[in-house]
């Protein structure tokens, strides 16, 4: 079973940066794409950040460009994505998400982890 396990998360002041980190387990190849989301409370999760299963391909959504970065460590299975010139309305319970391919396909989210944004 696919595990991810998110850190990073925490309290920084507006324009402050971080990075979040997403740790797959029991993955057996570096076939699974990964997506980060985050959530509000009482809002639906938003697409924030995407990366291909050989990290070739990005996409980040508009509220992020410029700001976010998504990069991926097979060999550590690890994604990240750091944060930079953060804004309160950054604030959120960030998610990632894996798609994996080939004989295993999974689905798999991870618990969150918080991060909040203010002065």
């Amino acid at each position: 079973q696919v595990q991810l396990v998110e850190s990073g998360g925490g309290l920084v002041q507006p324009g402050g940066s971080l990075r979040l980190s997403c740790v797959a387990s029991g993955v057996t190849s570096s076939r699974y794409a990964v997506k980060w989301y985050r959530q509000v409370q009482g809002k639906e999760r938003e697409f924030i950040a995407s990366i291909s299963t050989a990290g070739g391909t990005t996409d980040y959504a508009d509220s992020v460009k410029g700001r976010f970065s998504i990069s991926r460590d097979n060999a550590a299975n690890t994604v990240y994505l750091q944060m930079n010139n953060l804004k309160p309305e950054d604030t959120a319970v960030y998610y990632c998400f894996a798609t994996g391919f080939g004989d295993r396909p999974f689905r798999s989210w991870g618990q969150g982890t918080q991060v909040t944004v203010s002065s």
